[in-house]
C-alpha cells in the first residue's frame, strides 16, 4: 500500500475511539496506538482512549492500574476500565471482558472507531454498537501473528482458534475491514481465525519522519554527544533485548570484528535470561555503549545519529521508525520484512550473517541506502497518513 505524500485537504473534526482492550495503552510510549492517537489529536479530533489496566511500569515490565479517567500523554481523555469479577482475574485478562465498553460508546458517539488488536470480548460489543449506528465506521487492527501469538497448543487451539476466532468472525462483518500490521499477520488472521483475506489490509506499523532540516541536526546532535566521528559506521540495535532478539549474536559477531569504525549503541532493556553474558562482552569493547531504556525523543536522536539499524532477531516496533530516520537496516529475512529491504540494507539469514554484514558495511554505500530508506519510509509508513486511512471518508 502507498499512501504517498502528505497532500491532503483540510478536514473537519471527527470523534473518534480508539479501544485499547487488547493492545494495551502505555502511557509515554511510542507505540503504534500512542502514535495514532498522537497524530488524530494533533489534527484537532475529538478522541478518546477505552483501555484496560493493563500497562507497562517504571522497570519496562507488564503491570495494572487502577480504574478511572485522566488526559493521557498523548492528549487523549483515557478511560480504564475494570475487567469483570466473575472469574478470577488471571482468566478474565486472558478472555479480556470489561464492564461498560458498549455505555461509554454510546455516551462519547464516535465517528470513527479503532479497535486494537482482535483477541478479545469486547470486539462483540463494539461490532454490536457499529451495527446499531450505520454511519460509524469501525476498524478492527491486528499485530497477532506465529511469532508473538497462540505459541502453545493450548494458546494456539483453545484460546485463539476457538475463542479469540470465532469473535472476531462475527465482529468483523461489521467492520470495514481488518488492518493488519505485517504481512505475517495477514497469514495468521486468514489461517487461524478463518477470516476471508478480502477482508484483510496492509496496514504496517509507521513512524514519523524528520524534515531534511530536523534530521541534520538531530544527526550532528546526536552523533557528537554519542561521540561519533565522521568517518565511523554507528549501528543501533534497540528495544527489550530477550533471547530472540538475539543481541548476544550481534554482540559475538561485533567482537570478531576489529574494525575501529565500526561503533555499536545499544538502546533498551536487558532480559535477565541473557543480561549477565551481554554485559560482559559490552564492557570488554569499548566500541560498544549500553543506554539502558530511552525516551522516544531521544530514540528518535539516536536512530537519526546511526548508519545503521540492526535487528538480527524478532521484530521491533523501532525498525519502522529507524527507517523514518533514514537509517539502513539488517533485519531477520522473514516474510514481514521483505517489503521494507530493497537496496537499502541487508535481510540477514543463514548466508547473510550478522558477521558477514559487519564485514560489507565498512564498504557500503550507506549515503545512497539512506535515501532509500527515506523514500521507503515517505511511501509507507508515516503516521499522518497512516492515522487519515482512519478518519477518510
Amino acid at each position: 500500500m502507498n499512501f504517498g505524500t502528505d497532500n491532503s485537504k483540510v478536514r473537519t473534526t471527527v470523534k473518534i475511539a480508539h479501544l485499547c482492550l487488547s493492545n494495551f495503552y502505555v502511557d509515554d510510549f511510542g507505540y503504534q496506538e500512542n502514535e495514532l492517537i498522537r497524530q488524530h489529536v494533533a489534527a484537532d479530533h475529538d478522541v478518546l482512549v477505552i483501555a484496560s489496566t493493563e500497562t507497562y511500569g517504571l522497570d519496562g515490565k507488564l503491570t495494572y492500574t487502577q480504574p478511572g479517567q485522566y488526559i493521557g500523554s498523548d492528549g487523549a481523555k483515557v478511560i480504564r476500565l475494570p475487567y469483570r469479577s466473575f472469574l478470577p482475574q488471571k482468566v478474565m485478562r486472558k478472555l479480556r471482558m470489561h464492564p461498560g465498553v458498549r455505555e461509554e460508546l454510546e455516551a462519547f458517539n464516535p465517528d470513527r472507531i479503532l479497535f486494537h488488536g482482535t483477541c478479545g470480548w469486547e470486539l462483540l460489543a463494539t461490532a454490536a454498537y457499529a451495527r446499531a449506528h450505520q454511519d460509524v465506521k469501525l476498524y478492527i487492527d491486528s499485530h497477532e501473528d506465529w511469532n508473538n501469538s497462540a505459541r502453545g497448543l493450548i494458546s494456539r487451539e483453545i484460546l485463539h482458534r476457538r475463542y479469540y476466532g470465532p469473535i472476531l468472525r462475527r465482529a468483523e462483518s461489521a467492520a470495514e475491514s481488518v488492518l493488519c500490521i505485517s504481512l505475517e499477520s495477514i497469514d495468521f488472521v486468514a489461517d487461524l481465525y478463518g477470516v476471508d483475506r478480502s477482508r484483510l489490509e496492509f496496514f504496517p506499523l509507521g513512524g514519523n519522519i524528520p524534515d531534511d532540516d530536523e534530521y541534520n541536526n538531530l544527526r550532528m546532535t546526536g552523533r557528537y554527544s554519542l561521540g561519533i566521528s565522521d568517518d565511523e559506521i554507528l549501528l543501533v540495535q534497540s528495544g527489550k533485548q530477550t533471547r530472540r532478539k538475539k543481541l548476544l549474536d550481534s554482540l559475538k559477531a561485533f567482537r570478531g570484528n576489529d574494525n575501529p569504525r565500526l561503533k555499536l549503541v545499544i538502546a533498551g532493556v536487558l532480559d535477565a535470561e541473557i543480561k549477565a553474558e551481554a554485559q560482559s562482552y559490552i564492557e570488554a569493547d569499548d566500541r560498544i555503549t549500553f543506554l539502558g531504556w530511552v525516551d522516544p525523543e531521544s530514540l528518535t536522536e539516536i536512530l537519526c545519529a546511526a548508519d545503521i539499524y540492526l535487528q538480527p532477531g524478532t521484530q521491533s516496533v523501532t525498525m519502522q521508525q529507524s527507517l523514518c530516520c533514514r537509517c539502513a537496516v539488517a533485519i531477520d529475512d522473514v516474510h514481514a520484512h521483505s517489503v521494507y529491504v530493497a537496496g537499502n540494507g541487508w535481510l540477514l539469514d543463514t548466508e547473510i550473517t550478522v558477521e558477514k554484514m559487519l564485514q560489507s558495511a565498512a564498504n557500503a554505500p550507506l549515503k545512497e541506502m539512506s535515501v532509500k530508506s527515506y523514500e521507503l519510509a515517505r511511501k509507507l509508513l508515516d503516521y499522518r497518513q497512516l492515522a487519515r486511512r482512519i478518519t477518510e471518508e
